[in-house]
């Protein structure tokens, strides 16, 4: 049997994750990893002097399931004479309001409940339950998206709780639905303010099956989450599925990615050191719209810091980005290195890079004109879409999601009021199915012109999408026709009519 109080008190140890005498806010679903944490910082709490306090966000999704997991952790704290705090977030209506994917809007949430809760209580750590099977997961996964070192590095085994993006929004939310609580709670007032807090990951080294052990070993019967068994989720596709498809390539695989994590975090330490100055030696202005370079300075920088220092632009511009393609990056330093006065680079989020006289701007792509409400392909590519599924853009926060619907309502199929949101004709989405940007010698055959196509250039123009934005206007086409200009109409062979058998509904949304 593992050594897992051993190898968590020298995860602590190594990367100083406790401070003696702290109050820590321990994040707790009710599942084995969570109940696992708990149950070890109950085990360290006098030798590190800690004040533990529980904390279960109720998701406002999978009903009885989740009512019981609140009431579980509730009476499992007041059996270990612990303080909790279980409150209840709507967090579907959330990702609608939002649009955001339910995942990555409960990920949002979470985090924000449990910094506003280590507030109230004056705690500046919050412990959460990520694994070493957590971390092989998240570096495959970061890795498939075309992430760099920041993504490579993985889960940190701490990090400011003011590095998740967007966490703001949902910070300021009041506390609407608190459940309940058991144990002195401090004051309304915060202590400590939520931004000053840490996330702590003590259980980062330790494996799952470990972690199963010590439950069994320590008679901790948790509760089983059967979300983590659906495979439409792109972890639990990971999880299920590639990893252990990997595994038959590479038994230790997992191990092989929680080490490169560890390089790469080491690797990337330096590599922010030296992208601070350099950034302080090249930027002539910084500004919420734009940063100016001296190109001049910039150009004699080393290639990997040019890089750097562009990526960290892209980012200061667009918070919401996840993550920044090297082709992009690499396009855009290109022309910054041999460009003339006047050429641009497209780089992600509606951005361009603009060579100057003196200067390289990178800011809004052509200057006054802002990026269009919703999804935009910032690859040539076709993009093969999942049918049914859910296909990520590249370079985007957007994933544009398939589903056969059991039933439909033709009336309510006409008064569709969302742009983002088409429902067609299944039988007509022949492959192969993708996404894709438009092509010399497009047509269109708009729905209601009675099977008269027309270029497509004319269409977007008609429908006065900006010059910047045309090359980039999702286009969903089926057997090599255009379906769907996203966003704008439908297309007539693939409308849905009263002689319809299948209906696929197809929409976008934030991930």
């Amino acid at each position: 049997m593992a050594d897992v109080l051993g190898q968590v008190r020298r995860t602590i140890e190594n990367h100083a994750l406790l401070v003696r005498g702290e109050v820590v806010v321990v994040g707790v679903s009710g599942g084995p990893d969570s109940l696992c944490l708990l149950h070890l910082l109950l085990r360290l709490r006098e030798e590190y002097d800690l004040r533990l306090h529980a904390a279960h966000l109720h998701h406002g999704a999978r009903g009885a399931d989740a009512d019981a997991d609140a009431d579980f952790v509730a009476t499992l704290a007041a059996g270990w004479g612990l303080p909790v705090t279980v409150e209840r977030r709507d967090v579907p209506a959330l990702a609608r309001e939002h649009r955001l994917a339910f995942e990555e809007a409960a990920r949002r949430v979470r985090y924000a409940f449990l910094a506003q809760v280590a507030g109230e209580v004056g705690a500046r750590r919050i412990a959460v339950a990520h694994n070493a099977d957590d971390q092989a997961e998240t570096v495959l996964m970061h890795f498939l998206r075309g992430a760099g070192p920041a993504g490579l590095r993985g889960m940190l085994p701490a990090t400011p709780i003011t590095d998740y993006r967007m966490l703001e929004p949902l910070m300021a939310r009041d506390a609407r639905g608190k459940r309940q609580e058991n144990g002195e709670r401090a004051q309304k007032s915060c202590i400590l303010h939520p931004a000053s807090c840490i996330i702590i990951r003590p259980l980062l080294e330790v494996e799952r099956a470990d972690i199963e052990g010590y439950c069994a070993e320590q008679g901790l019967k948790p509760r089983f989450d059967r979300s983590n068994l659906d495979t439409t989720y792109f972890r639990n596709r990971l999880r299920h599925e590639l990893l252990p498809l990997l595994e038959t390539y590479n038994p230790n695989v997992r191990a092989r990615l929680c080490h490169t994590a560890a390089v790469v975090a080491a690797d990337y330490d330096l590599l922010a050191q030296l992208r601070e100055q350099a950034w302080d030696g090249t930027v002539r202005a910084e500004r919420e719209t734009s940063v100016v370079f001296d190109r001049a300075a910039w150009r004699a920088l080393p290639v990997a810091l040019q890089r750097a220092v562009l990526r960290r632009a892209v980012y200061h511009l667009r918070r919401s980005l996840r993550d920044v393609d090297f082709v992009h990056v690499e396009g855009a330093r290109l022309v910054g290195l041999n460009g003339e006065t006047g050429a641009q680079a497209t780089l992600p989020g509606g951005l361009a890079l603009t060579v100057g006289y003196e200067t390289l701007v990178v800011g809004d792509a052509g200057d006054v004109i802002p990026p269009p409400e919703g999804p935009s392909l910032w690859s040539g590519e076709p993009l093969a879409v999942q049918l049914p599924g859910a296909t990520a853009l590249p370079q985007s926060d957007w994933v544009l999601r398939v589903e056969l619907l059991k039933k439909w309502d033709l009336q309510q199929v006409a008064a569709n009021p969302d742009p983002w949101t088409a429902y067609l004709d299944a039988d007509a989405l022949a492959a192969p199915v993708v996404l894709r940007t438009r092509c010399r010698g497009d047509r269109f055959q708009p729905q209601g012109m009675e099977g008269h196509s027309v270029k497509l250039s004319a269409f977007l123009i008609n429908r006065k999408l900006p010059r910047a934005w045309r090359d980039r206007a999702p286009l969903l086409a089926a057997g090599g026709t255009i379906v769907w200009v996203c966003g704008q109409r439908v297309g007539e062979g693939a409308a849905v009519g009263a002689e319809t058998r299948r209906v696929a509904r197809v929409w976008f949304e934030r991930a």
